[in-house]
């Protein structure tokens, strides 16, 4: 997408005006387009983009106008965020801004009184960067009447820059395990998550200490989640789960100062469970997590579409498809152009599957609504997702009688990924499909006893126990006993 458009795109219709007032404001000449080119890539008018400017000047002094369109979107963008932002960390950072102004004005009293607060609440929210700057400019203004005493100030300095390092490598090890995460998930490399991360902890020199905050129990909370789903087996992290639960229960009075990743721990927790087929307790965890995003609307935004496709799985998989399908309509109905695309197609696809096991047509039309690239999902959602949608693409599609464009599909998808699935050890993908083809192929073969011994065999796999595998496996159990996907799939576990 078109950088200027993906920004457009952040604002809102009142977003919108105030950034026209803003362009104005700004303009000395009549002449300037910069509120033209705005309007036209807005309603994305090809034409009148190719109008702009006469031929003879049209591209030098189009690129220039777009540069300047861009910087003008992204100063209004920070000023935005900044102004409208009621986070404790912009309070700080907004009493370090004034503290300085102050401070360069002498105001001193009142400029060390700013700065003696942003200094408590940056403390309080471990922002060792921004204490970094604070300190740095108290040391600056050190020499004036009313400052602190230089060894007590000194000696904050220098235990915050240990903090500051610490940190550092925390963030450090966190990239580096992401960047293994990608090697496993896009190329198959096969890696112990356990043994890669006690290599990251030695390798940046990591005290167990120091993964004893949130942040780094989150971190390592996101990696596990991420092995786990690519692995499809969340009892290789059940360590780790134990160690959160651990952690959270000792840190019951701190986690109002960190929301965001308080709420995103819960969110994993609960998702871990619910792929471990303990739905009781993962539902308690998304009630748990809604009660804290109910305290801060930013929070609620940001997760409340996470926190509605795991509460309609717990639904579905407890046998209230119903409510689960009217659950997920409903999210879908209040989406907003802030929500993330990612989350958006994840109700989506998993309203597919829904009504698909309940054979329900409708689920046809919402495969169509599935519109973006294999390329697109493989690297916005992942290979393991976008596997899954072709899949059901093709179970669809033959559910509903449509056999020669489930073969097509079937033919496309083995082009596209056996390579991939032999390379990451997959071959029982390739040994479903097969049993799919033989059921497109020969409808009868239903019927024959090897057939329905091939089928059922699957179930022994420890491999294939998770909640996602066993529907796929459910469907194909379903064509031999004339029932519903969705009725086998509840007696599977």
């Amino acid at each position: 997408m078109d950088a200027i458009q993906e920004l457009i795109n952040l604002l809102n219709s009142s977003d919108k005006r105030l950034f026209r007032q803003f362009l104005q404001q700004k303009n000395k000449r009549d002449d300037v387009k910069n509120l033209q080119l705005f309007d036209l890539i807005e309603t994305d008018d090809i034409d009148g983009l190719k109008k702009l400017y006469s031929p003879a000047k049209n591209n030098d002094a189009y690129h220039a106008l777009r540069k300047r369109l861009q910087d003008n979107l992204l100063l209004f963008l920070s000023q935005k965020t900044f102004e409208s932002s009621h986070s404790e960390t912009h309070d700080a950072l907004r009493l370090v801004v004034v503290g300085r102004f102050l401070l360069e004005n002498d105001a001193v009293k009142i400029a060390f009184k700013c700065l003696n607060k942003a200094e408590h609440l940056a403390e309080h929210l471990e922002q060792f960067n921004l204490l970094n700057e604070l300190l740095l400019l108290k040391l600056q203004y050190a020499h004036l009447p009313g400052a602190e005493n230089l060894e007590a100030l000194t000696a904050r300095f220098l235990r915050n820059q240990t903090d500051m390092q610490r940190e550092a490598k925390l963030n450090m090890a966190y990239a580096f395990l992401r960047q293994e995460l990608q090697e496993i998930h896009l190329k198959g490399k096969i890696v112990n998550l356990t043994a890669l991360i006690l290599t990251t902890i030695r390798k940046y020199k990591i005290s167990a200490q120091d993964l004893m905050t949130y942040k780094s129990i989150y971190q390592i909370l996101f990696i596990a989640n991420e092995y786990a789903a690519i692995q499809q087996n969340y009892g290789l992290i059940e360590r780790y789960i134990k160690r959160t639960n651990r952690f959270m229960q000792e840190q019951v009075h701190k986690k109002q100062s960190y929301l965001f990743y308080h709420i995103s721990i819960l969110y994993f927790l609960a998702n871990f469970h619910l792929r471990r087929k303990d739905f009781a307790k993962s539902t308690s965890y998304l009630k748990e997590m809604m009660d804290l995003m109910a305290t801060d609307s930013r929070y609620e935004k940001l997760f409340y579409l996470r926190h509605q496709l795991l509460s309609a799985l717990n639904l579905f998989y407890t046998g209230f498809a119903e409510d689960a399908i009217a659950l997920l309509q409903e999210s879908l109905s209040r989406t907003m152009q802030s929500s993330k695309p990612e989350d958006i197609e994840d109700l989506r696809i998993c309203l597919t599957m829904f009504l698909a096991l309940c054979n329900d047509r409708s689920s046809l039309k919402q495969l169509t609504l599935l519109t973006r690239s294999d390329a697109w999902y493989e690297k916005k959602m992942g290979m393991l997702w976008t596997i899954r949608k072709n899949l059901m693409e093709i179970l669809v599609q033959a559910q509903f009688a449509n056999v020669e464009l489930a073969i097509s599909r079937l033919n496309s998808f083995q082009r596209r990924y056996k390579k991939y699935l032999l390379k990451t050890s997959e071959e029982r993908v390739l040994s479903y499909l097969k049993l799919v083809e033989k059921y497109l192929l020969k409808p009868d073969a239903a019927l024959e006893v090897n057939y329905k011994k091939a089928v059922l065999a699957q179930l022994n796999s420890a491999e294939n126990n998770d909640i996602f595998t066993l529907s796929f496996i459910a469907w194909l159990i379903a064509r031999l006993e004339k029932k519903t996907a969705y009725q086998i799939v509840l007696t599977l576990y």
